[in-house]
């Protein structure tokens, strides 16, 4: 399969999850200024949740820039990781309609969680489809976000037991980390195109 059909696939998949939430959000039935006040929580999610599938689709993007070849094991490693970022909209709806509590709240962050270990899993499919000297590879030994993600989102849906607006900073904490792209696969690109670099 031509990496070309994959990134397709996964934009269309990442277009209609954004879709979803945005439909989720309903018109309020007043005009005034409180009608949309009531709404905040929604809001809140639903951004916190674009942000998140943009910074998947823009990594996501970078990431497969350096495949050359898409055999079987990446093609599940990319619907797996799929799968779970098509669960955003559920459980973004679920905790801006219910302001946050608990559950749903812990609930996001068990999904977050999911969403970057399937992302673990496809870069490692990746990695195992190139020679051991490739860029990627020698770049991607040096994951500081990548090691402190995973425990800013536990610390998060444990926060989310007690006090979920908390939690909620959290994870858009680690959002805010991951806004720039991941710049090891830039520089892991650059290499490849330049190998004195």
């Amino acid at each position: 399969m031509k990496r070309g059909r994959l990134e397709a696939f996964s934009d269309g998949v990442l277009a209609v999850v954004i879709t979803i939430m945005v439909l989720d959000m309903k018109v309020p039935q007043s005009g005034d200024w409180t009608a949309l006040r009531e709404l905040w929580p929604i809001f809140l999610s639903y951004v916190l949740s674009f942000i998140y599938v943009g910074i998947y689709w823009n990594n996501h993007h970078h990431l497969l820039t350096t495949v050359d070849h898409i055999d079987g094991s990446i093609m599940w490693a990319n619907l797996h990781l799929l799968f779970w970022l098509t669960l955003i909209p559920f459980v973004t709806g679920w905790m801006g309609e219910n302001e946050f509590e608990k559950i749903p709240t812990t609930l996001y962050g068990v999904v977050l969680i999911l969403c970057g270990l399937a992302y673990l899993i496809l870069q490692g499919r990746i990695l195992a489809s190139q020679s051991a000297q490739s860029a990627l590879r020698r770049q991607i030994g040096r994951d500081f976000k990548g090691r402190l993600s995973p425990l800013l989102y536990l610390t998060g849906i444990a926060v989310a037991q007690i006090a979920p607006e908390i939690a909620v900073a959290i994870y858009g904490v680690v959002a805010l980390m991951w806004l720039v792209p991941d710049r090891r696969i830039e520089r892991a690109l650059r290499q490849s195109e330049d190998p004195e670099s």
